[in-house]
């Protein structure tokens, strides 16, 4: 059955549904934190909106990898309701008429809950960006920090609900997918900034002096971690995982045949190639294989950062970090391709992913380079 791609008349009872959602830890910041100062609160306000935001880019992965991303295939609400109890008449005509398709019952559960709680974090983040402009006035000589990064965040968490209707309404367009993969990963990395600069006021942690060398490394690490995670939005997003069934080869090859031109034209409909013809395997093997070539490169960067991280004190803890995530991520990498794509490493491959930003980011905000340091 088919249904308007954008229907806004469940809206409001969604709006609804996602400040149910945010009362819930702002009560608990509020009975925890209730003798703290309001800076104290703000940080842990942030801090859970931080976690939670990295609860819903998993469970975005969840989403896409249970092929859920159509369950409902209008927006915001599900067959013009704000819940799939109330389009069930819908979504059963829909799965009678294409059994195989993407429209069932649990898949229509599973992105709306993703959207219930995308709505969730929406409420928290604007909550955050009122609380930072109402406590932008110094107390007690401290100057909170800058209100516009949490306005930033806000910003931001309205581009990604525009690539989330985006997603749906242009059938999992594989730009669009990847960019809203990013853009979750962009939104950790903005209330990262947020939380250390909250504690930093608080006087939980000072920052540590590094040579201008390690600075200008973290940042190069940094933007090679984004580039492989773009290259892992798109194999996921045209279902590239399982072009080489081994490793460390594929194919039986060292280097298998491939196409990269079809493999990565940007602007194309999911399958296809923009001539519209499907999209050939040697093009998916391509998307796969770069993947693990910027995979090795990443890795032994983040490799060498994590040890000479660890040769200050005050950030052993960052490499300690590292070395777990990077175990994590080769791992369940390895796992995806030999394993046949468990959902389990699937999903903890994603999160593994938006924790090396997290720890990046800290990393950047919580380090100086203090002027005439030589590397």
């Amino acid at each position: 059955m088919s249904a308007p791609l954008y229907d806004f008349s469940p809206l409001v009872r969604m709006l609804v549904m996602g400040v149910l959602l945010a009362s819930g830890p702002l009560l608990m910041v509020y009975l925890r934190h209730r003798r703290s100062t309001p800076l104290g609160r703000l940080h842990a306000l942030t801090l859970v909106t931080l976690f939670l935001t990295f609860d819903l880019v998993m469970f975005g992965a969840f989403t896409r990898l249970t092929d859920s991303g159509l369950g409902c295939p209008d927006w915001p609400g599900c067959y013009g309701n704000a819940s799939p109890l109330g389009a069930s008449e819908a979504i059963d005509a829909a799965q009678q008429a294409m059994p195989t398709g993407p429209v069932t019952p649990g898949k229509a559960w599973v992105e709306m809950v993703h959207r219930y709680l995308a709505m969730g974090v929406g409420v928290l983040i604007i909550v955050l960006a009122a609380a930072a402009w109402l406590g932008r006035k110094p107390m007690d000589d401290r100057h909170p920090i800058n209100p516009w990064w949490a306005t930033t965040t806000l910003v931001w968490v309205c581009i990604q609900g525009a690539f989330g209707a985006w997603t749906v309404t242009m059938k999992l367009f594989p730009a669009i997918v990847t960019l809203h993969l990013l853009g979750g990963y962009i939104l950790l990395a903005l209330l990262t900034v947020q939380a250390v600069l909250l504690a930093r006021q608080q006087d939980l942690f000072a920052t540590t002096a590094v040579s201008a060398f390690l600075r200008k490394a973290i940042y190069m690490v940094l933007a090679l971690l984004i580039l492989q995670a773009l290259s892992g939005a798109w194999v996921s997003t045209n279902y590239a995982v399982l072009a080489c069934t081994d490793f460390p080869n594929c194919q039986g090859s060292w280097w298998p045949q491939m196409d990269f031109g079809r493999g990565f034209e940007i602007w194309r409909p999911l399958g296809y190639s923009q001539d519209g013809s499907h999209i050939s395997f040697q093009a998916l093997t391509a998307i796969h294989y770069m993947h693990r070539l910027l995979a090795a490169l990443t890795l032994a960067s983040l490799a060498a950062l994590a040890w000479h991280l660890s040769k200050k004190q005050a950030l052993r803890g960052h490499a300690r970090a590292l070395g777990f995530l990077l175990t994590l991520q080769l791992a369940t990498g390895m796992s995806n391709v030999v394993l046949d794509w468990p959902m389990v490493a699937a999903v903890l491959h994603t999160g593994g992913a938006g924790a090396l930003v997290v720890v990046i980011v800290r990393l950047l905000v919580a380090t100086h380079s203090p002027s005439g340091l030589r590397a």
